[in-house]
Formats: C-alpha cells, structure tokens, sequence
C-alpha cells in the first residue's frame, strides 16, 4: 500500500467527524484539497522541489490523529520552562494543533488586534484562508488542509504596530503514560493564517517543542498577507528531539513598499522539511530570508525556498548556512524566478556548509531563473571543512582541539542570529548555540534548553 492511502481511506470514513469539528471556512475547502491529494499523492525524489526528502517514507507509519478533538492534559507553563529571558513577549500556547484558550498571553494587545482560535472570526478566516497555499501544487499542503480542523489567526488592522513580539509555543504533547490504552504515535496538523493591513507592524516568534517521548509527525502551514507599508518579522525556532518530523510550508505575499524578514533556526530535530514561497505582488517590497542549521548523529534538514519577484524594484536576501556532524544530512534548494517585466529587481542567495566529518552530507542548489534584462541578481554557494590554519593557530596557544572546533563553528552559524532585529531573542541564541555545539541540549528532557 503507498503510504497516501491509509490517508486517503481516513479521510473517507471520518470526513463527517472532520467537519464536525471544524468551522465552515476550513470546510470550504476540504473536499477539493482531498481531490489534489488523491491526484498527486505524496511527491516521490523525481519531482524536483522533494528531491532531497523521502516523504512518503516519513509518513508510511500509522500515526493518531486526534480527529475527535480530545483535550489533552499538560500545564504548557511546565512544558515550557525555560521561555527567553527579557524578550517581554506576549506569550500563547498550541497544544498539537489545538490553541490553548485555558492560560491568558502576558501583556496587552493593542486594540483590534486578533490572535485566537480561527473558530471564532469566520470572516476574516473566510476571505484569506488557503488563497496562498495551493492544495494543487503541493500534496504536504493539501494533507494539511484536508485535516486540520482549527488554527491560530494573526490579524492586525491598519497601521497598528504591536510593539511587543508575539511569542508562540507549539507543544507536541501525547496521551498522559498512566492513559488506560497504549498511546499511538501521533500526527498533528498545524495551521496558522496572518493577516497584515495597510502600515501593520508586527514580530512574530514561534518555538517548537516537544514535551513528550514519543514519535511525532507534526505537518504545518503558515499563510502570511503583508499589506503596503506592512512589516513582519517571523522568527521559527524548532527545538525538539530525534524522535520528531516536523514538515513546515511557509507561503507569504507582499504588497507595495512591504518589509518582511524571516528567520528558520533549527538547533535539534529528527527529520526536518521546510519550504517557503514568498511572492512579491506591489513594488518597492524587501524580503530577508535567513537560515540556521545545526545537527549531528543522523539528523535531517532541507530548506527549500522559492522567491517570485512579478512586479519590479522589489529586493530579495537570503542567506542560509549549515554545520553538519556525524552521520548528519543537509539539504538547500533556493530558486529565485524574476518573472517578465519585473525590471529592477535587486536579488542576492547565499548558502555556506560546514561538515564537520566525512559521513555528512551536504546538498546545495541555488538557482535564477530571470526573465527580465534590467535586474541585479546573484547567487553562491560553499561546502567545506573547518580551515585547518585557524585550528593549528588556536592550538598553539593552547586550545584544545575540541573547544578550537566549537569556537570556530560558532562564529560561522553566528552570522546568521546577528542578522536577527530582535535583539533579546539574539543575545539568547548565541548563548543556546554555544550549549548546542558542546552537546549540552542533549542532557535535558522536554524542551532540552536549560531548566
């Protein structure tokens, strides 16, 4: 049996449990995103956006689905114990793919501005919702949006800049060990709509963390419209275990003389597939799209990004760079399509590696597709090793080679957190860094970041 079918027989039988448990605008939808994924199936290694990702290996097993909508106990606090110190962040929970309603955010929100349950503002999520993610392009994208059954909506009217940033804690949490029957592995599908209007202002800082021992699948998409003269800062920082495959699809649109800034820091992870398709639709847009990545044993990270400029002088940035030890296995596909017409396009694709060890696997693949004559694009890309000079000079004044390995990674990644706004979260990853790269994360349960 492919591994689409059991997906596809779910659906099938719980389609009424499904909608029951779910607002009519997620509905809306659901029957045509179960119609795309019966037609595409899971993506095999030939189709050239999943080249480097197995992804109907990871969804072969028989996960739960929490398709009745079953509270599941946790005290998110005690999960999360660690938060990031002097951030001042308004703080909110998702439990799996449940927003938390039962603990109150710190800190006031401005006036107008939502974040809440999708369930409770069937207009807003009825005009934006699944308009950027198309269920006919990508079947990851269209398993999410055939099951999940609520999310978390962002909204911010009009030229109301949230000054304090907006902490997000996604929980990956399965059934108490004292439950009366075996507790499945589990599958959680994640949805989050962000809405900006015209001079909106706002910083987003989602954390991934998983408070139990168990196999996860956790499948996320992230919709973000960014109005003329809108900011965003999206920060996602994933934090969890071996046993964890996190499949995250980011769709963003600019409109005229926007700002957005995106961040992807994964410090500890199973398996791990992000993609991000950001387009600018008005002139005068800027996009900054960096990346983090850190992993060791076996671990698994591909980032795959696809920045569309359509209309002209707009200007794309990014920068992603890896360490890889041990048995690690890195993926980076950037592609940038400047598109007829979009003249003044200003782009530049930065992707550096470091593998740390023989066995690690480093795939790179930057690329420009540029349809238009009066533009300024470029792109590069390195894989290496630490430079040999550098470690022979450190151990000469006595640095041992071990800590002279930690140093010089560290002020590789750390290029990538400077380029960071926010600068408490900043100061906090280089710290969280450092303890990732001397194998410190490795000691705690839950969260793994110091109790």
């Amino acid at each position: 049996m492919a591994s689409e079918q059991q997906y596809i027989e779910l659906y099938e039988q719980a389609r009424q449990m499904i909608m029951d448990h779910a607002s009519e605008a997620m509905n809306a939808v659901r029957d045509q995103a179960f119609e795309d994924f019966r037609r595409q199936g899971f993506p095999s290694r030939k189709v050239e956006r999943y080249k480097y990702t197995d992804i109907e290996k990871l969804f072969a097993p028989d996960y739960g689905v929490n398709l009745s909508r079953l509270q599941i106990p946790v005290d998110p606090y005690q999960a999360f114990r660690c938060d990031v110190p002097n951030l001042s962040t308004s703080l909110f929970f998702v439990v799996n793919d449940m927003f938390y309603h039962d603990s109150k955010p710190k800190g006031h929100l401005p006036e107008g501005v939502v974040i809440d349950s999708m369930r409770n503002h069937p207009d807003i999520v009825a005009k934006y919702y699944s308009k950027l993610a198309s269920t006919s392009e990508d079947a990851v994208t269209a398993l999410n949006t055939m099951l999940a059954q609520d999310g978390m909506l962002v909204y911010v009217p009009g030229n109301v800049k949230v000054e304090r940033a907006i902490q997000v804690i996604n929980i990956l949490k399965a059934t108490p060990q004292n439950a009366q029957r075996q507790v499945p592995d589990l599958m959680v599908n994640r949805r989050v709509l962000i809405v900006l209007e015209e001079g909106a202002e706002i910083k987003m800082l989602f954390c991934d963390h998983a408070a139990d021992d168990r196999n996860f699948l956790a499948t996320q998409v992230i919709e973000a419209y960014v109005g003329d003269n809108a900011s965003l800062d999206l920060y996602c920082l994933e934090e969890t275990h071996y046993k964890n495959i996190r499949l995250s699809n980011v769709y963003i649109d600019q409109q005229r003389d926007s700002r957005v800034n995106h961040h992807v820091i994964t410090l500890h992870n199973g398996v791990t597939r992000n993609k991000l398709d950001l387009t600018f639709s008005g002139e005068g847009a800027e996009c900054n799209c960096y990346g983090c990545v850190i992993a060791d044993k076996e671990q698994h990270v591909d980032n795959n990004t696809l920045i569309t400029h359509k209309v002209p002088h707009c200007t794309s940035s990014e920068l992603y760079k890896y360490v890889l030890d041990d048995k690690s296995t890195g993926a980076f596909a950037g592609r940038v399509l400047v598109e007829p017409g979009a003249q003044k396009t200003s782009s530049q694709m930065t992707n550096q590696n470091l593998t740390a060890t023989r066995e690690a696997r480093m795939y790179t693949q930057p690329m420009l597709e540029i349809y238009a004559d009066d533009v300024k694009c470029a792109h590069g890309s390195t894989v290496g090793q630490l430079n040999d000079a550098a470690l022979f000079y450190m151990r000469q004044r006595g640095i041992s080679l071990s800590e002279a390995k930690m140093l010089l990674q560290n002020a590789f990644i750390n290029e990538v957190i400077d380029k960071m706004q926010l600068e408490p979260l900043r100061d906090r990853l280089h710290h969280l860094v450092e303890k990732r790269f001397r194998g410190e994360l490795n000691k705690c349960e839950g969260c793994k970041l110091c109790k």
